[in-house]
């Protein structure tokens, strides 16, 4: 009797529909509360923008400033495959001369192509190889100067 509650005990702990779920979303980013959003009308100052809106993902200050809200929804079918983007937003707020909001844009994933904000990687010219290719081609190519083991 004993062995039966505590096997009943250790199975109501599992839930069986998270385990067998392959697919996973994940949410990265400001998520666009449009409760918020109705705060920060066009003509509010910076600070407000700030207060309501919290502080921007980053932010441009070329002519005017802009501050950027970024945000994405990626999924993927197993923990081990790459995540695919699904959803990009952006929430654009551009400011005028006087340091206020002069517009407001939300820009999706139909309004253009995805692009990387920070890459951390310089695209090279050439071909990248794996370690076996290059271990191959060193081999191949006589490796120029004397060996570092002799007899090898």
């Amino acid at each position: 009797m004993a062995g039966a509650v505590v096997l009943c005990a250790a199975l109501a702990g599992c839930n069986a529909t998270e385990t067998l779920q392959a697919s996973q979303t994940i949410n990265k980013g400001y998520v666009i509360d449009q409760e918020s959003l109705a705060l920060v009308p066009v003509g509010s100052s910076r600070e407000q923008v700030v207060l309501t809106l919290g502080t921007p993902s980053t932010s441009a200050t070329f002519d005017n400033e802009v501050f950027y809200y970024i945000s994405q929804k990626r999924v993927r079918n197993a923990a081990f495959m790459k995540a695919k983007v699904v959803d990009q937003r952006v929430l654009a707020v551009y400011f005028g001369d006087d340091g206020r909001v002069s517009n407001i844009a939300n820009y999706g994933l139909q309004d253009g192509k995805l692009f990387d904000f920070i890459s951390r990687t310089t695209p090279t010219a050439g071909k990248d190889q794996n370690f076996l290719m290059q271990l191959i081609s060193g081999l191949a190519g006589g490796g120029g100067g004397g060996s570092r083991f002799p007899g090898l």
